[in-house]
């Protein structure tokens, strides 16, 4: 099948009995509006308290809104596709897909990496915090995140999409690059394949950064004599650290399995668990242990008094 623009593809759905599509809709409307009411409540506690107007704070309304736009990518479309009981994708809705999903994923990932830093100049160079991570330097790290992740979602989606595909049978809920690249009858593919090895070497660059950041974090918190202000501050990097957590094992679960053709049904159960449970889990892992964001939240939700602000590094 030439590639035309008029090109429809054909995505996976979760089952094929009525009964269980309308199931599965609903659970994914019920995660989908978890995470973005989550999501939105973080940015909306943060943009409306002036005391979370700090590096960290306006790390983490970034970082909310990413999930947001991460999680809109597929879940949307998965549940028409239930709901519908239609599977296609129009051409430029694959495109659409494949791009915003490296725009978001690849910023949220740089931002994560940013964040590590922020906490490493925080504890570990407290006296010049303020010099390094001035408004200015914040909003250039952001930009440079959002570009870094502009720039991939431009190289992969055109990468791929400049094959010619044979088939229009994705093998997933949504337009994932992996199996799109089985469905091209051209060598153009090993171009993508190529830019898929580099984007893994980059995050796992960014990953070994952060595990490096925090062996440094927590030698400079373990030489504290005081164990309450080793307390604090390891609750000001435990949200975090988590959150990287969530993000880097549920994607390990996700693609690093034994590779099976047959295991159509485990690929999107797998695909779901990594796309959908991080930007859903984040607000929650946020919130939790974190009293100026909880201070926030009860102002903002009127859920009780304005309590006490609560200085965090």
């Amino acid at each position: 099948m030439n590639k035309m623009h008029n090109l429809t593809f054909l995505l996976l759905g979760f089952s094929d009995i009525r009964e269980l599509q309308i199931l599965h809709f609903f659970v994914f409307l019920a995660l989908y509006m978890t995470a973005i009411i989550g999501n939105l409540l973080i940015v909306a506690a943060i943009v409306l308290d002036h005391h979370l107007h700090t590096p960290m704070y306006f790390f983490l309304l970034n970082l909310a809104m990413l999930d947001v736009g991460t999680i809109s990518v597929m879940v949307p479309k998965s549940m028409a596709i239930s709901l519908l009981n239609s599977r296609y994708i129009s051409y430029f809705g694959c495109v659409a897909q494949v791009f915003f999903l490296y725009l978001f994923g690849t910023s949220d990932f740089a931002l994560l990496t940013i964040m590590a830093h922020d906490r490493y100049v925080a504890i570990c160079n407290p006296l010049h915090y303020e010099t390094i991570m001035h408004k200015g330097a914040c909003i250039q790290m952001v930009a440079i995140g959002w570009i870094v992740g502009l720039l991939a979602a431009i190289l992969h989606a055109g990468s791929t999409f400049a094959n010619t595909f044979c088939s229009n049978a994705v093998n997933q809920f949504f337009c994932e690059i992996p199996k799109l690249l089985k469905l091209s009858c051209s060598d153009f593919y090993l171009v993508e394949v190529g830019l898929l090895v580099l984007t893994f070497s980059i995050g796992t660059g960014c990953f070994i950064f952060i595990i490096i950041t925090y062996m440094q974090i927590f030698s400079a918190v373990l030489r504290i004599p005081s164990v309450q202000g080793q307390k604090k501050l390891l609750s000001t990097c435990l949200p975090h650290l988590t959150v990287v957590s969530v993000l880097i094992f549920t994607g390990i679960f996700a693609y690093a399995k034994p590779p099976n053709d047959a295991s159509f049904d485990l690929d999107i159960a797998f695909a779901g668990i990594y796309t959908i449970i991080p930007p859903t889990l984040n607000p929650f892992i946020y919130s939790i242990r974190n009293k100026e964001i909880k201070t926030a939240l009860w102002k903002l939700l009127d859920l009780g008094p304005s309590k006490t602000q609560f200085r965090v590094l």
